[in-house]
């Protein structure tokens, strides 16, 4: 199926960021129907009555059956339907299929993966003042953690042991839900000492010792958008190479910060940080993308990366974190949010660098 940029013809949205975008419908069964003469939200009898307290004005909440979906379909004369063939599964698609199939009105089934996302790129006042929120609270629970980290580490009475890397991703939970956050943009990464070489380490029972360098990479959802940071955390003096690693990262991702701006490539915007490091010798140990999109999703439209040829919108928001991985010793990345303007882009992660 050939890929449709635009929703210039009926089309059925079943990504649950989409549907919260386009309807503020969040229930877990829920399907849009988008066409010329008006928007559908077709869901089962346990959501009909919260969909129409949530949803947006002029949107309809239909039960799904296949008399009401079809008698639309009939109305309208459709003939061409976009689907979200990167959100549909086989099964799913199927179903649809043959909701589809009407006497005498051959349907045609056209891609439009990615139409919606282009659209949610560019953030809202609203949406950027909830991101925002939510790094706000995202940077609360860090510096609480980080305390909890300094104080058990600088305990000489020894009276209590020591945090395990899935004690501290359960606080981050915790103290996630008390300071305003609904859930978490993703499962918190907490890696200690060699296991900072992972770039995405599951935490496990691994427990905190004096002198680990420890990697926290973090995020909270505020009204169904998403934050992320990563920061580096070290329980000793930083060795002669730690140090250097960590201050090569970092002005690297400060290159970033300061040069992207909207209208550069996904590509160029990579390259900002990632010649710096290739340059020093440490190509081979930086083996992700530069960044990426944050909104609905926790990784969403643009991409910082050598594949992503689009330009950065005006008024998006972007991860900038590089990062070298030596395996076997330890691993330096560096996260902050950036809002993308075209002037200079303004840097929404408050929580310091300093070594």
């Amino acid at each position: 199926m050939k890929k449709q940029k635009n929703l210039s013809f009926t089309s059925i949205v079943t990504d649950k960021s989409n549907i919260k975008y386009l309807s503020n419908f969040t229930g877990s069964n829920g399907i849009l129907l988008v066409t010329k003469q008006g928007t559908y939200l077709f869901t089962d009898f346990r959501y009909i009555e919260r969909a129409k307290k949530s949803v947006k004005k002029g949107i309809q909440v239909i039960e799904l059956t296949k008399e009401n979906w079809q008698g639309i379909l009939k109305k309208e004369n459709t003939k061409i339907i976009g689907i979200e063939e990167d959100n549909l599964t086989i099964s799913r698609f199927k179903k649809i299929k043959k909701l589809c199939q009407i006497k005498n009105q051959k349907i045609k089934f056209q891609n439009i993966s990615g139409s919606i996302e282009s659209k949610r790129e560019i953030k809202s006042p609203q949406e950027i003042k909830d991101i925002i929120k939510s790094q706000r609270i995202n940077e609360k629970v860090f510096t609480v953690i980080k305390k909890i980290i300094q104080d058990s580490i600088s305990d000489k009475s020894q009276k209590s042991k020591l945090p395990t890397e899935t004690e501290l991703a359960w606080k981050i939970r915790e103290l996630g839900y008390k300071f305003g956050a609904e859930d978490m943009s993703f499962d918190p990464i907490i890696a200690f000492g060699k296991h900072t070489a992972i770039p995405h380490h599951n935490p496990d029972k691994t427990r905190l010792k004096k002198g680990d360098i420890i990697m926290v990479d973090m995020g909270m959802k505020y009204k169904g958008f998403c934050s992320d940071m990563t920061r580096m955390i070290f329980t000793a003096p930083p060795t002669k190479l730690e140090k250097e690693i960590y201050e090569l990262v970092l002005k690297a991702q400060e290159n970033g910060i300061k040069n992207i701006k909207a209208g550069i490539t996904g590509h160029k915007a990579d390259a900002l940080s990632r010649d710096m490091i290739v340059k020093q010798g440490y190509g081979e140990n930086y083996g992700h993308s530069g960044g990426h999109g944050v909104g609905l999703d926790i990784h969403e439209q643009p991409s910082l990366s050598n594949k992503y040829k689009e330009k950065i919108q005006e008024n998006s928001i972007i991860t900038v974190e590089p990062g070298i991985y030596l395996t076997g010793k330890f691993g330096v990345r560096i996260e902050d949010m950036i809002l993308v303007k075209k002037e200079k882009s303004i840097n929404i992660t408050k929580i310091t660098k300093k070594l």
